[in-house]
């Protein structure tokens, strides 16, 4: 019976796949980098809003091939938000119980939607105490932790089969530079940049793969010193990337090169976005927007030409009540207007 209930489960997450379409690619035409194309892989039309979306699809899947999933199994995750919301999703259509740790500043707008999905929302003081507090619900509950943070990296086919990498380069085919000359990344969990990477590689592709960081994570730091024991005394402020600890996702050998991301830089790419695009984006879109602009700086001051391509991650409207409240971004950012102003005359 339990494998008839698994062969069901993942022929419902297949079928769900089937009436989704692709994510769409956006060309962000900027007259002010004449040969340079940026384009942007709108993750936030997927069904749960966000590029989480294929993260929860790939993890529930090799939770269900590899007997951790099971009928009425609770699913336990932590999470500061898309992540959770986008297994909240799967659960709900598979009709498994859910809950998400995440610390108690996250967005409400990401616990109501949690919630709309049927999921529950544990809290904790600060995002340290995650891990510890989602191991000990699988316990009490006899559930299933996801643990995004480890399996993210590995839960992907990073060959191929239509996972985002493959995705951005079947859509780039017929683009005046088919073939980026980098793609840029943020990472929350790794799993992400890891695919990119590996595929870049396994395809033989001439593209740099370039992740950048916001404030208070310590992916950069381990990048630089590959010493897996670094952490931060503070959360990231971009909700979504950025970790306290190096994450056993996060795979510093499959990236060229990484960049540290201003917080506020971050925040006044986002508002710029908003008027380039006429729709909201969130804040780790910002962050890679910024470090995809400095980019195309540095291909202008060379003379070369050639295409950028990156990920607008999620949808603004899950922050309206932080990054796009001028007394939130005042209170915890600090001043933007710096860049803002460096952004004010791309056109």
């Amino acid at each position: 019976m339990q494998n008839a209930w698994v062969n069901h489960a993942i022929k419902e997450i297949d079928a769900d796949f089937q009436r989704s379409a692709d994510t769409h690619l956006i060309r962000l035409a900027l007259n002010d980098f004449p040969g340079i194309s940026l384009y942007l892989k709108d993750e936030s039309t997927h069904p749960s809003g966000s590029l989480k979306h294929r993260l929860a699809r790939s993890l529930f899947l090799y939770g269900l091939c590899n007997g951790w999933i099971r009928e009425n199994t609770p699913i336990i995750e932590a999470s500061s938000g898309s992540t959770a919301i986008s297994e909240a999703y799967f659960a709900r259509l598979l009709g498994l119980p859910f809950i998400a740790v995440m610390p108690s500043c996250t967005a409400p707008r990401k616990i109501q939607q949690i919630e709309f999905y049927g999921g529950r929302c544990h809290f904790v003081e600060n995002s340290g105490q995650i891990y510890a507090a989602s191991e000990q619900l699988a316990r009490e509950l006899n559930g299933h932790y996801m643990d995004q943070f480890t399996f993210a990296e590995r839960a992907t086919d990073w060959r191929g089969n239509n996972n985002i990498a493959d995705s951005i380069f079947r859509q780039m085919s017929r683009e005046p530079h088919p073939v980026p000359r980098y793609l840029v990344m943020s990472a929350g969990t790794g799993g992400t940049s890891a695919t990119l990477g590996r595929y870049i590689r396994y395809q033989g592709h001439d593209t740099e793969l370039v992740v950048v960081d916001p404030e208070n994570s310590v992916f950069y730091d381990y990048y630089q010193q590959r010493d897996a024991s670094v952490t931060a005394q503070c959360s990231s402020r971009i909700e979504g990337i950025g970790r306290p600890r190096a994450e056993p996702s996060f795979i510093p050998s499959v990236i060229d090169s990484m960049m540290q991301v201003p917080d506020a830089a971050s925040v006044a790419t986002l508002h710029w976005l908003e008027k380039m695009l006429g729709r909201k984006v969130g804040g780790s879109t910002g962050t890679n927007v910024w470090g995809a602009l400095q980019l195309a700086k540095q291909m202008r001051e060379k003379g070369e030409t050639g295409s950028i391509v990156t990920l607008l991650c999620d949808s603004g409207e899950r922050y309206l009540n932080t990054y796009f409240d001028v007394n939130w971004v005042a209170k915890n950012i600090g001043d933007i207007s710096v860049y803002a102003q460096q952004l004010e005359g791309l056109s």
